[in-house]
């Protein structure tokens, strides 16, 4: 008997929870896998990666944590959504909707929106960064502020690139990876269920950009991330293409990458990080996101028509 589509008619509700299921058996099953390789060429068991995540400073460290965290996204983010897919429709690759090639057009419109997106995430970043709760909850502040920092010094650590090589594997691990596994699981899955569930477009969007932005388990960083799967969100309504979304988060992925290894080498003067950052940036804050409306603007009219195209 094929298990292909064996749970198409079950309710969106069940869906949900069987998808839950699955992300998370997969999600331990590759941290062990991720941890029985590191033993493997690493020669280091579970006790001794623990003890990696607090001596960032070691090289050999980082090229072990690095490798934890390319097998453990694969098993949490890219394997679960083909199987969900593959259990719930008869076509898989339609139910998450990547049978389809994007045009030329969008690509270009979605890398333009990107770039000039910066300087509003950065700003929307810094208004975050000021968030307080009220002091009966000053114990969970202090532990979201140590979350914080502690992924932060963990990004950084990744970000450290000398040499080419070190920026290839960079941009497939912090670019390509989460691109393709995270659109494929929070648009082409959740955002999919709850859309069926819910009866309403724009709530699936916000409620599987919430998971989204949760997910990072990034506090002060959860406003912009909630934009971005908002927005991320809309480009896979507006196109019934997931390769919309995808593209736009490996530019947003790949931009910073590849700003931070230019910016290390003495390759540019340019710190991405800093545009859109303090009072003296309103008009530039301003001008990134009137043209990031316009191109959300002409991106749903381009969505539409090729929508339209696709239905003739």
């Amino acid at each position: 008997m094929s298990l292909k589509a064996i749970w198409a008619n079950n309710t969106p509700y069940s869906k949900f929870l069987i998808s839950v299921g699955i992300i998370l058996i997969s999600a331990v099953f590759f941290t062990l896998l991720g941890t029985f390789l590191a033993s493997i060429f690493f020669g280091v068991d579970a006790a001794q990666l623990a003890s990696m995540m607090t001596n960032l400073e070691n090289p050999s460290n980082i090229s072990v944590l690095k490798m934890m965290q390319t097998v453990s996204a694969i098993g949490t983010f890219v394997v679960p959504p083909f199987i969900l897919a593959w259990l719930f429709h008869p076509a898989p690759l339609s139910f998450l909707s990547i049978d389809k090639k994007p045009a030329g057009t969008a690509v270009f419109m979605i890398i333009m929106m990107l770039m000039f997106a910066i300087p509003l995430i950065n700003h929307l970043g810094e208004l975050n960064s000021y968030f307080h709760l009220p002091s009966a909850l000053k114990g969970v502040e202090d532990w979201m502020r140590s979350s914080e920092e502690q992924a932060a010094k963990i990004t950084q650590a990744f970000l450290i690139m000398t040499s080419p090589s070190e920026l290839i594997f960079n941009l497939f691990m912090i670019a390509l990876i989460p691109a393709i596994g995270e659109e494929l699981l929070f648009r082409g899955i959740v955002q999919n269920i709850f859309s069926r569930w819910l009866k309403n477009n724009h709530a699936a969007v916000w409620l599987s950009a919430i998971l989204f932005s949760a997910m990072h388990m990034q506090f002060y960083g959860f406003i912009p991330r909630l934009l971005l799967g908002v927005m991320l969100g809309y480009l896979l309504v507006w196109s019934a293409n997931i390769w919309w979304p995808i593209i736009a988060h490996f530019v947003n992925n790949a931009a910073a990458v590849i700003f931070a290894y230019l910016f290390q080498n003495n390759l540019s003067s340019f710190d991405p990080d800093k545009i859109g950052v303090g009072q003296d940036q309103v008009i530039t804050v301003m001008l990134s996101l009137a043209f990031t409306a316009i191109l959300l603007f002409l991106l749903h009219k381009e969505g539409r028509k090729n929508r339209l195209l696709s239905e003739e």
